[in-house]
């Protein structure tokens, strides 16, 4: 009879629990569908519009697109957390970026003036205060090896250094440095044209010029590129720049402006060019007569200041525990030649993503559905300039870290790259398993029981080329070993462009992965245990 009973009571329990985990899968599905692509866009018109103009870190568009999101938090009952120095609370976590700026810098030979991000683009720590004048040589390749070397019969001490972009190789597609067609440490990276700054400053150089391989509005573009590159930003307090400083610095020019720099004409230059590549012979002492060119490279400090904005949602018995939901609010801004970058992509789609999330889970509140777990909705700034607000709050948590359960961090989920023109359907998942594989599992659950996207994972592997596991701000959650998943959808031709715009957003692929967003988290948020970080994948 009491066997009999304690079956019974078996069954009733495995009963009510089967049925609690139903309903609790059907609430999360109830809720999910509050997501629509209709809001999205209504959101993303507001978040990318031409008025925010691009939303670069710190500018008026993007304190504007940043009150519009605290101002969502705020209706939709999100409790702003942030401490005030007057004992109140704000949405807004306000620090400090220090731009490194060019101030006026130019190249001025006999006959033209050229303007930096206009002419040409300069890489490095450089600052002179004043304008020098000083001796122009050329330098070949500016190599120097056992099988050639640049530098054997020339003395560039106290000289300005014009050098060619990559390495020689002769008619065959040979290098002369490999003798195949193996690239040396002299044009196979990045990093090249520092090596080749550094030797020629080694060699008594004062300044570097290299000539880019590039012409025309290749060279214009990459001008553009490196003008937005340039203007870096740095958290960390520093001197501003009083002093002459010349570090590992180089002038990246056309080979135009080589030609005037070094007063000779192309039929000149092309045969020293063709000695070096059939012959092997680097250029001679004398070969070009020694000019002059004038010059000013000025540096300059900007304190921008700029604001992560966030919104609470307090959990129920488990509310000391708290999920992180991030997407990243800013922009590059306008282009040097006054274009507006929009970045609906660019984390607009994000942006926006967090601004649904935090409506679905705010109304589940509203109707006795809230979560068990606190959850934490964050835009943040300065990703564009070094994941800058990420690492800030890391820094300057407003809930300890050590109660932090997790980072969900969406950023580019808006449109398709050319890995997948063919099936629309699907996200990249990064990161998921690097420090516990529960987070891992929970993902892939959510995404079979509800939205049965391709869950792609060819940018998790540690050998990836382009490294986004570290170029987002999930990163600086992970850092300090915090489980993290990174939502993102792939680069494609407007990145980082003009072409960003709303009109190319796919917002039903993109209401989707935000739900699968919001599945997962419902499931890390009213689960029983806390996910464990059990791995420490590479």
């Amino acid at each position: 009879m009491n066997q009999i009973k304690l079956l019974a009571l078996s069954c009733i329990s495995l009963l009510c629990l089967t049925n609690s985990t139903a309903y609790a899968q059907d609430l999360s599905l109830q809720y999910s569908q509050t997501i629509t692509p209709q809001d999205l866009e209504r959101h993303l018109r507001v978040i990318a519009h031409d008025s925010l103009e691009g939303r670069d870190t710190g500018s008026k568009g993007q304190k504007k697109a940043a009150k519009y999101v605290a101002d969502f938090f705020k209706s939709v009952g999100l409790q702003a957390i942030v401490p005030t120095e007057d004992g109140n609370k704000s949405y807004f976590q306000p620090y400090a970026l220090y731009q490194k700026n060019w101030g006026e810098v130019y190249l001025a030979t006999e006959t033209q003036r050229y303007e930096l991000q206009h002419d040409f683009y300069l890489s490095g720590l450089l600052n002179v205060l004043s304008e020098e004048k000083v001796p122009v040589i050329f330098a070949g390749y500016g190599i120097e090896s056992d099988r050639y070397d640049d530098y054997k019969n020339i003395d560039v001490t106290g000289k300005a250094v014009v050098i060619l972009e990559g390495e020689p190789k002769n008619k065959n597609g040979q290098y002369l440095l490999s003798g195949d067609a193996t690239l040396s440490k002299w044009s196979d990276d990045n990093l090249a044209w520092q090596r080749k700054a550094n030797l020629a400053t080694q060699k008594g150089a004062k300044y570097v010029f290299i000539v880019s391989d590039l012409t025309g509005s290749a060279f214009s573009q990459q001008i553009a590129k490196r003008s937005a590159m340039s203007q870096r930003f740095n958290r960390l307090s520093t001197k501003p720049y009083t002093e002459k400083i010349n570090g590992n610095a180089a002038f990246t020019i056309s080979r135009q402006m080589a030609l005037d720099l070094l007063n000779i004409k192309e039929k000149k230059l092309a045969k020293i060019q063709k000695n070096i590549t059939q012959k092997g012979i680097p250029p001679a002492a004398g070969s070009i007569a020694e000019s002059t060119v004038k010059l000013k490279a000025e540096r300059k400090d900007n304190i921008v200041m700029t604001e992560n904005v966030m919104g609470f949602l307090e959990g129920t018995d488990k509310k000391d525990e708290v999920i992180v939901i991030t997407a990243h609010l800013d922009h590059i801004g306008i282009s040097a030649d006054g274009q507006i970058n929009n970045g609906a992509d660019d984390d607009g789609s994000g942006t926006v993503s967090i601004l649904e999330l935090a409506e679905a889970f705010s109304k589940a509140k509203a109707e006795g559905h809230g979560p068990r777990r606190s959850i934490l909705f964050m835009t943040v700034t300065g990703e564009e300039k070094g994941l800058w607000g990420s690492e800030y709050y890391t820094a300057n948590p407003v809930i300890p870290l050590a109660n932090t359960v997790c980072n969900l961090n969406i950023d580019m989920i808006g449109r398709v790259d050319n890995a997948h023109q063919k099936d629309p359907k699907y996200v990249y998942i990064i990161g998921s398993d690097k420090l516990s594989s529960e987070l891992h599992a929970i993902g892939e659950s959510a995404n079979s029981k509800y939205i049965n996207y391709q869950l792609d994972y060819t940018y998790n592997n540690p050998s990836d080329p382009n490294r986004f596991y570290y170029r987002s701000d999930h990163y600086n959650f992970a850092k300090n070993k915090i489980p993290v998943i990174f939502y993102f959808t792939g680069v494609h031709e407007d990145y980082h462009r003009p072409g960003d715009d709303v009109e190319k957003i796919l917002f039903d692929k993109q209401s989707k992965i935000v739900q699968l967003v919001f599945h997962t988290a419902w499931e890390l948020a009213n689960r029983d245990e806390r996910i464990k970080v059990d791995s420490n994948k590479p």
